[in-house]
């Protein structure tokens, strides 16, 4: 399967999360009305896990560490910019208790350091609502088998995490 079959496919499969709750509103996603706290922790929730799913299955089934190809978690950054052109929900990685492979990835917002550092503990979430947007950091398992490229001159074969990201419009509460 090729690359951009996969991204289709993942877009696919994301794209239910981020509808609005009625398919009767407007039918362009970003005038949409935004949801409430709590259905948007639930759609981070099954965002979170399609993605982390999609990304093991991508690294066991199409990722060859002997030959160059994209590596999987770069694939779905086109699905998370199109995510954030269709639908108005961001999506990024940030490193957690290793080295970010790429500087991007470091934590850059309060939410994102204090996820981080939520994550490290063993926590396999953390959420906070600010200026009109649910924001929702998730575990990501960084196996052993992950660990030959995220850290490479690593001493134990002990897990680690990453995390991910995810942002999205919501309702004022009253």
């Amino acid at each position: 399967m090729n690359r951009f079959r996969i991204i289709s496919l993942a877009v696919l499969a994301v794209t239910f999360v981020a509808l609005p709750t009625s398919f009767a509103e407007d039918v362009d996603t970003t005038k949409a009305t935004p949801p409430s706290v709590a259905e948007a922790r639930v759609r981070a929730r099954l965002l979170h896990e399609m993605v982390h799913g999609a990304l093991q299955v991508m690294h066991r089934d199409f990722f060859d560490e002997e030959e160059s190809h994209a590596i999987p978690s770069r694939s779905l950054e086109d699905v998370f910019v199109e995510l954030q052109r269709g639908h108005r929900v961001s999506v990024r990685w940030i490193s957690v208790n290793t080295n970010a492979m790429n500087v991007d990835n470091e934590p850059q917002s309060l939410f994102e350091k204090a996820a981080a550092k939520q994550l490290a503990q063993g926590k396999p979430e953390h959420d906070a609502v600010d200026q009109g947007r649910y924001q929702y950091a998730g575990a990501i398992r960084l196996s052993s088998r992950c660990l030959k490229c995220h850290v490479p001159n690593r001493t134990s074969t002990d897990s680690r995490t990453a995390g991910l990201i995810i942002s999205m419009p919501v309702a004022e509460e009253k």
